[in-house]
């Protein structure tokens, strides 16, 4: 159990040892990014199965297998319905996330857990069970409002149950798991898709039951963090719970009195969501809504969701498609815990700008390969070339996990003052949402009418974000959450216009030269 503590910006010490409480409790919060990454990668699995397709899609199904009206390689898959049943998840999910605002804040971040983990169970029971396609749809619909809540609540209690030395690495535990789940995912679709009797989609589906109670039993098992506690008058409580995950009864005072003031603070904002519009939050609403922009037009989910569809597409045959998705599947895993290992030592900045360098290369190489050797018609990609894309494809979501897909959620998380902390959330998973649903719902329509230069648009996007970050980004690595302001916006060349001392919450000042 290593110890250790953390200085603030005034000079005083907070002691912080890694206990055992704080890493069971962040590894349960975090099952939440498990659930949704299954979700992410469930579908396109299941999507690329042609008992699925038979049953719900049939002119999908009419192009693809019996291979009838395809105008386009790049089309055959071009299908409203078959995007909504996609896109339809991150929809609910937007709608719900205003709901778990209003949760974290009034019941806590354990309950929103809980809320998310039953909005999963009733989702995973309606997708195995459906016999129509709006059966299928309200089931999706269940596992968008699950993943409304989780992403609303997760980040937020691992940032604040976390001492602030390990906190990006205990917050990238989220999407961690989101990569396992999307690992999972493939892995299953892979299996399922040879079971005989055409119901091997049913287990796809009905698997992701085993993260949604995974989610449900460690909402139910681990302690509301600090902050929330306080922030709803539960000060003894908090205190106790302080004490408990910080292991030790020594130096305990001067943080637990930054949180209640911190409390204090946030109590006298009567609309969290109209504050958010204020001067001094502005560099961190304008930062958390860029990422979550960034993040989505990185082009990521449209592989994620599609690839065993988009590898397909591209003349892969059916199981080499679920097994080269696989193998995106276990490199996304791969990257995401050398993340762990580099974003409190690295810092945010290096790995942001070093990923955009290699996802620009990769979908340009990837780009031109399809743009010479994919035609409209054409049912095969050269082994080698199609190597050569399965491998460019690796390199671009290595940088992804390693860097825009955890401290997308990381940097927003950590960075909002406590007052606004949970509406600044809702507005970071309602812009993720909105553009995710965007992704899901016009991929596939967009690779038809745009074939290979859907890799040029997604590059183009990949430099405007990195040109950002190099500007406008600072770095936010062990700073202590309370005090982002004086520390790290306060010392920006740009943001610091947005402070005065009326901005800055008590302790928080920059700290000395």
């Amino acid at each position: 159990m290593a110890g250790g503590g953390f200085t603030t910006g005034d000079g005083k010490e907070f002691e912080a040892k890694i206990t055992p409480i704080v890493i069971i409790s962040c590894i349960m919060a975090a099952t939440g990014g498990l659930m949704f990454g299954y979700d992410v990668g469930v579908s396109g699995g299941v999507t690329s199965m042609a008992p699925f397709l038979k049953k719900f899609f049939g002119d999908v199904y009419r192009k693809t297998v019996e291979e009838k009206g395809v105008d386009s390689n790049y089309c055959k898959y071009d299908s409203e319905g078959l995007q909504l049943f996609t896109s339809c998840l991150y929809l609910a999910g937007l709608t719900a996330t205003l709901m778990a605002s209003y949760t974290t804040r009034i019941m806590g971040r354990r309950v929103t857990m809980l809320i998310a983990g039953f909005f999963f169970m009733a989702g995973v029971a309606f997708n195995t069970s459906a016999q129509n396609l709006p059966m299928l749809i309200i089931g999706r619909i269940l596992l968008g409002s699950g993943v409304g809540f989780a992403n609303q609540a997760v980040p937020v209690f691992l940032s604040e149950i976390a001492p602030s030395r390990i906190r990006g690495a205990l917050n990238i535990l989220f999407q961690l798991n989101v990569t396992i789940g999307i690992l999972f995912a493939n892995l299953v679709n892979y299996g399922t898709s040879k079971i005989k009797g055409g119901w091997g989609w049913r287990v796809s589906l009905g698997l992701a039951g085993i993260p949604a109670v995974l989610l449900t039993i460690g909402a139910y098992l681990v302690v509301d963090t600090p902050n929330s506690l306080i922030e709803r008058g539960h000060l003894e409580e908090g205190r106790a719970v302080l004490t408990k995950i910080r292991g030790t009864h020594i130096n305990i005072e001067p943080e637990f009195l930054e949180l209640v003031e911190a409390s204090r603070v946030a109590k006298e904002v009567k609309h969290p969501f109209r504050n958010l519009l204020k001067r001094s939050n502005r560099p961190q609403l304008v930062i958390s809504i860029a990422l979550q922009v960034f993040q989505q037009f990185t082009g990521i989910n449209a592989i994620m969701f599609y690839a065993p569809v988009l590898f397909n597409t591209l003349g892969f045959k059916n199981d080499a498609s679920l097994y080269s998705a696989v193998i995106t599947g276990a490199v996304n895993l791969i990257s995401t815990i050398v993340s762990i290992y580099s974003v409190d030592k690295l810092g945010r900045r290096i790995l942001l700008l070093e990923a955009g360098v290699q996802m620009f290369f990769s979908q340009m190489v990837i780009a031109i390969i399809l743009g010479f050797k994919v035609k409209d018609h054409s049912n095969e990609l050269s082994k080698g070339y199609a190597v050569v894309v399965v491998v460019m494809v690796c390199i671009f979501v290595a940088a992804f996990a390693w860097s825009w897909g955890p401290l997308g959620w990381l940097i927003p998380s950590e960075t909002f003052p406590l007052e606004t902390r949970s509406a600044g959330q809702s507005v970071t998973v309602c812009v993720n949402l909105v553009c995710t649903f965007v992704i899901a719902q016009a991929f596939l329509s967009m690779l038809c009418h745009f074939k290979f230069g859907i890799f040029f648009f997604f590059s183009g996007w990949v430099f405007i974000m990195s040109t950002f970050v190099l500007f406008f980004i600072p770095e936010t690595k062990n700073v202590p959450i309370e005090e982002m302001t004086g520390r790290v916006w306060k010392q920006h060349w740009l943001w610091k216009r947005f402070f005065d001392d009326d901005n800055i919450i008590k302790g928080c000042e920059p700290a000395s030269e």
